[in-house]
């Protein structure tokens, strides 16, 4: 294993959540890179996601709850570029090996990436109401 990648495993820390012989290859995949990664970076994602609110001008402390989550799961499912900027802070922190393992399911992967982000911002909405 190169440097690289030993560093990312030790910096992620430990699996978050169970992963036994009866879990598929994605809810191993979930459980030991994604759940990390996720909770490694989400003081990013809580400012990549203030400064989509910024730069597009959203009322978001004047919505309801429901407006609130609505404009988080459009800004994850509608706009590609912000979607890709924060995939892209999941992904970058991939070793070379899961980084094989995510080309060839990238797509559910992806689901499962966006689904669990979406819900990590939700259950933080209140850090969005300046």
């Amino acid at each position: 294993m190169n440097t690289r990648d030993t560093f990312l495993l030790e910096f992620r820390g430990q699996t978050i959540g169970s992963v036994t012989t009866d879990s598929s290859s994605e809810e191993s995949f979930q459980n030991e890179v994604l759940r990390p990664i996720l909770k490694l970076q989400n003081d990013l994602f809580i400012a990549a996601f203030n400064s989509y609110i910024e730069k597009n001008k959203v009322e978001f402390t004047a919505k309801t709850m429901e407006a609130k989550l609505a404009v988080i799961d459009n800004a994850l499912q509608k706009d590609v570029k912000f979607r890709n900027t924060l995939r892209g802070a999941v992904i970058g922190l991939f070793t070379a090996d899961e980084y094989s393992i995510y080309a060839e399911n990238d797509s559910n992967i992806n689901k499962r990436m966006m689904s669990m982000l979406a819900e990590r911002l939700k259950s933080q909405i209140q850090l969005f109401d300046k």
